[in-house]
């Protein structure tokens, strides 16, 4: 059946039109001004797609919000959902029911070794919640280092950790108590002026002096990859040295696996690039390939065992929800049965060398990287400077348009759905994507990339004085 001829039934005796208004009246849009928000009706999904109310398909080159890693209407997943809602839909988390004790045991299979028991959330905001606190409670110490350019979530202790500016709005109220903030890892725009390899991976060493200086530090939380703030890859060298200063000074690491976790980096998780295990790991996007809302929150065997004789003082309603762990272990039966993980791997030469073929081409590209099937293309108007074309406060203020959304939204026309954010693009599509598919995308995103090149400026003398005459 084509998405199309679905239409009827899923549009609920309401006009498209109808369904956008009673979105756009009575429901927030996220992120944005609601001004501007004008929702597109979507009506169906298959595979690597979307189809709009008019049935037009689009690629969605970024798998929704980076989570819809298996692709849309997985049928396993989707059987999944339908049996556990006739066999139990609900148990409060006091009990043991079969489906959490299936997933507890897939689990061990999956994550980096040594992690080993989990708190279920609904969310990866409420599993970075859960581990400030186990951590906090483990250690007996307050403080928790974070970075800039990250993003931990949207409640107040997950978003006092973020280091971009969703977090702006909860300030000063809203950045702590307890959370310091570490420069990332992002050898394009070192923001401490250093350069890899000479630096000796100086960001680590900067933690380090934190964690002396700071004192009462219970854990550092990182996203092994950055996601949503540029798809930051860090050094080799990096995690393993973050884990010995960890290590040294009694520091509990928390790697913030939301969107890394579940083959996006062509590994089960990113911390398995480095062979670094975490003490704690939080996950949820992938985990069922976002059909139902589903965190995780795994830590050690030795951080358990302290709440053996310690009191867990942390829970809600739907932890380990029967409906959303029932999806997760078909889940991960379909990422080994289809070898996703394996997949993402291989996928990766294949895209860098497309996406450095359009960095070759256009000025408007500065750099080009990631794991997998996670990568960026980095805006910027010039190469020499690296300088962005726009701005975090440009994003939160809205009287600038942003030159990466308007290139959006001209590969939406073209049938490419894309993440971009204030001058970057997150290509991370379904780990199901052909070549083919990734060909298209790569081209009509080469297609508009005229406009960011038109607006590219060079250091050079010559060009210099042309622009100066010019104006």
């Amino acid at each position: 059946m084509s998405p199309t001829e679905t239409l009827p039934e899923l549009m609920h005796g309401m006009t498209a039109e109808e369904i956008t208004a009673l979105t756009k009246q009575h429901n927030y849009g996220t992120w944005r001004y609601q001004k501007a928000w004008n929702p597109m009706l979507i009506t169906d999904a298959k595979d690597c797609h979307i189809f709009d109310g008019n049935g037009k398909k689009y690629l969605d080159f970024s798998s929704q919000l980076m989570c819809v890693n298996l692709g849309h209407k997985n049928q396993a997943v989707i059987d999944a959902i339908k049996q556990q809602a006739e066999e139990l839909p609900y148990a409060m988390p006091g009990y043991a029911t079969a489906t959490r004790a299936e997933l507890s045991k897939l689990l061990l299979e999956v994550l980096p070794e040594g992690l080993s028991k989990f708190f279920f959330t609904t969310s990866g905001t409420e599993a970075n919640e859960a581990a400030f606190k186990i951590a906090r409670m483990y250690t007996g110490k307050s403080k928790i280092i974070a970075r800039y350019r990250s993003y931990h979530g949207s409640t107040t202790g997950s978003i006092a950790a973020t280091g971009d500016p969703r977090r702006w709005a909860m300030e000063p109220g809203g950045k702590g108590p307890g959370i310091v903030f570490a420069p990332e890892t992002n050898c394009y725009r070192c923001p401490i002026k250093h350069t890899y390899p000479q630096c000796g991976i100086a960001c680590a060493d900067y933690i380090e002096h934190m964690i002396r200086n700071e004192s009462d530090v219970a854990a550092v939380i990182m996203e092994p990859i950055v996601g949503t703030n540029g798809i930051l890859v860090p050094p080799d060298e990096y995690f393993p040295k973050i884990r010995k200063i960890c290590d040294e000074y009694g520091v509990l690491l928390i790697a913030d696996e939301v969107m890394t976790g579940w083959g996006r980096t062509g590994k089960w998780f990113a911390m398995d690039n480095w062979g670094v295990k975490p003490d704690i790991l939080v996950t949820a996007k992938g985990i069922t390939s976002a059909y139902v809302p589903l965190g995780l929150c795994a830590t050690t065997q030795k951080i358990a065992d302290f709440f053996i004789d310690h009191y867990f003082a942390h829970g809600h309603t739907y932890e380990a929800h029967p409906m959303t762990l029932a999806p997760a272990v078909a889940t991960i039966h379909e990422m080994q049965r289809l070898n996703l993980v394996d997949r993402a791997a291989e996928l990766a030469p294949y895209v860098e060398a497309k996406l450095n073929e359009l960095k070759a081409k256009h000025p408007s590209i500065g750099d080009v990287r990631g794991k997998g099937l996670f990568w960026a293309v980095d805006l910027v108007k010039n190469r020499e400077t690296k300088e962005p074309f726009n701005t975090y406060a440009q994003k939160v203020d809205g009287k600038t348009p942003l030159l990466v959304d308007q290139i959006a939204a001209k590969m939406f026309a073209d049938g490419v759905s894309i993440q971009a954010w204030v001058s970057h693009f997150v290509i991370a599509p379904p780990l199901i994507v052909t070549k083919e598919e990734l060909d298209f995308g790569i081209s009509i995103l080469d297609k508009h990339l005229s406009i960011a090149d038109e607006q590219c400026v060079t250091s050079s003398s010559q060009d210099l004085t042309s622009i100066t005459s010019d104006s």
